[in-house]
């Protein structure tokens, strides 16, 4: 008996020991991973700050929480490693699974736009990489977030959590359901495209509540501002923009689909003029930019010009459109461009150009090919090449602009024609 009372004694000690060589290890591990961080965020602070003022401020964001939550969220710990280095270009990066995290102006935009509240409990579609969560919770109450991928779903839970939100719960589901349980909401964000706005969605807004959300076909849409008024939405437009869509049923149950073996840009002459909230039609985010009517244009009476003053600030527009490399082999781009007293901006790269970017399935960078880029003084020319389409292409974008170079840049019968 003396002898198995000292056994238990022993055993007792040991698992004691082990206890807390185990508690010391995982603060170990804690500390050197919070150190890690820290290191890693003086990296990206630089960046981060740059991006607030260039994409955030500069962009026309006012709303001084939504930018401190901008400023002190860290995106590169939503973002897979072998994309962290472009964390804080102000453009949406492929995340996984066909998804991608939407750009930081669009992220304060819509945060800005939803008019956030201390007290609002706010139920988000499509979490994504966690980081619209993230910038939402310090502005709000509660923020539910539901994400339809699973993969994505777990990873950006493991994030918010690892990081400390611990106002945001999230879930697995289908995110036009929405979350019965918690409802009602205060506002609603939708970070993907859909086709409509989905009822159940609006059933679980309160009264006066508001939805912010980008609707239309897959290549073009709008963002709308809902408000709840006697149980049915009122709509607001917001500006153009270009969102995922839905994973999943919700966007092969799309009426209108783009096809992608006859690739064409909208209002490509800019004659359609601009919507009633003074963006161009078809195209989106829209920077520094003029409607100009002049019967000398190129190619009818109307082109757009791009004007800035602060080298790095951003001037440009954009237009995507579906294409599929196995059946476009090649294609025709070109633009007449006329620009003025253009100088270099902060990076050699800071010219006017007309840039094509091809995209796969997954929505991963392909290749660029450029018309320009343009410096000094030019009257009106026509520029076009032959650009080679690559066999995994699904998408592409066009961007025509000034990209940071000071002066000015007219644009205008910007084409994409498929080669036979």
């Amino acid at each position: 008996m003396h002898y198995l009372n000292d056994g238990q004694n022993n055993w007792r000690m040991i698992r004691r020991c082990l206890t807390v060589i185990f508690l010391l290890a995982g603060i170990l591990c804690c500390t050197q991973s919070a150190v890690a961080q820290r290191k890693l965020d003086k990296k990206y602070k630089p960046l981060r700050m740059k991006m607030v003022q260039e994409a955030v401020v500069a962009a026309g964001i006012k709303n001084e929480a939504v930018i401190k939550s901008i400023q002190d969220t860290q995106r590169h710990l939503f973002m897979p490693k072998r994309v962290r280095d472009r964390a804080y270009l102000d453009a949406g990066i492929p995340i996984g699974a066909s998804q991608t995290i939407s750009s930081p102006f669009i992220v304060a935009y819509m945060t800005e736009s939803l008019d956030p509240k201390p007290t609002d409990r706010v139920l988000e579609i499509g979490t994504g990489s966690g980081y619209q969560a993230a910038v939402l919770s310090p502005l709000v109450k509660e923020v539910y977030s539901i994400e339809i991928v699973e993969m994505l779903g777990k990873r950006a839970a493991q994030v918010l959590k690892d990081l400390d939100y611990k106002n945001v719960f999230t879930k697995i589901g289908d995110g036009y359901k929405g979350w019965p349980d918690k409802a009602p909401f205060d506002k609603i964000i939708v970070t993907c495209s859909p086709e409509n706005i989905p009822v159940p969605l609006v059933d679980q807004l309160r009264e006066g509540g508001l939805i912010v959300v980008p609707m239309g076909e897959r290549h073009q849409q709008t963002l709308y501002l809902m408000r709840k008024k006697d149980g049915k939405m009122v709509r607001e437009s917001l500006r153009p923009t270009l969102f995922v869509p839905m994973t999943g049923q919700a966007e092969e149950k799309r009426k209108v689909l783009p096809d992608p073996t006859k690739p064409e840009l909208l209002n490509r002459s800019f004659e359609e003029g601009l919507d009633d909230e003074g963006f161009v039609k078809g195209w989106y985010y829209q920077r520094q930019l003029k409607w100009k009517e002049d019967p000398l244009a190129p190619n009818g009476q109307h082109y757009v010009r791009f004007t800035n003053k602060v080298p790095g600030a951003h001037a440009h527009l954009m237009q995507g459109f579906a294409i599929d490399g196995r059946k476009v082999p090649n294609v025709k781009l070109s633009a007449s461009v006329a620009y003025k007293n253009i100088a270099k901006g902060p990076y050699k790269d800071d010219l006017p150009y007309v840039a094509l970017t091809f995209y796969d399935g997954d929505r991963k960078q392909l290749t660029t090919s450029f018309i320009g880029p343009f410096q000094g003084t030019s009257q009106w020319r026509n520029h076009d090449k032959e650009v080679r389409v690559p066999i995994a292409s699904r998408e592409a974008i066009v961007r025509i602009g000034l990209f940071g170079s000071t002066g000015s840049a007219s644009y205008d019968n910007i084409i994409v024609k498929p080669i036979k």
